[in-house]
């Protein structure tokens, strides 16, 4: 008999302060699991969500003029599609080129954006806005301000929105 109370207390010693499980503990996790993966899984999928598409088009064309007043003619041609087309035919290299050679002579270059406008049609769609710009040095815009009209079109490329022609004027044509 002592032998046998004597089992009972070890035992009952290594079992004290321990948790005992039931049949419903097994079920409790998965539901806790599948809880906190779920709840992991909204934040992910929240933080992957792109912008609507009208607001990912502006966007770009904000980055743009920052980039034109930071003088990053890269940032400006990593907007553009590989056929883009601008005034007078000019294509991404002459592009390239363009922005380049009148941001070397500009001492600095402001840029205001007014209202932009955006129509989007699947993956196609259609930008409008004024540009107020001026440059200190005069050789950019001779009057050192202008405010230029200009019409875009841009297309989907993978997930970002590209710019593939604009046009722009100073008289609104």
């Amino acid at each position: 008999m002592a032998a046998c109370m004597s089992d009972r207390l070890q035992h009952k010693r290594r079992t004290s302060g321990k948790r005992r499980r039931n049949d419903t503990e097994p079920w409790m996790r998965l539901a806790h699991w599948l809880g906190v993966t779920g709840l992991g899984m909204l934040v992910a999928c929240a933080g992957c969500a792109r912008p609507p598409d009208e607001q990912a088009i502006r966007d770009a064309i904000t980055r743009g003029a920052q980039a034109l007043q930071q003088r990053d003619a890269g940032v400006l041609a990593d907007l553009v599609t590989d056929d883009f087309i601008g005034n007078d035919e000019l294509d991404k290299a002459a592009f390239g080129r363009y922005l380049r050679a009148h941001l070397l002579a500009a001492n600095s270059i402001g840029v205001e954006l007014g209202a932009v406008t955006v129509e989007v049609r699947g993956d196609r769609a259609s930008a409008s806005f004024e540009a107020h710009i001026t440059d200190s040095s005069g050789r950019w815009i001779a009057d050192r301000a202008t405010t230029l009209q200009v019409q875009t079109g841009w297309r989907r490329s993978g997930r970002q929105w590209l710019c593939n022609h604009a046009n722009w004027s100073s008289d609104g044509r």
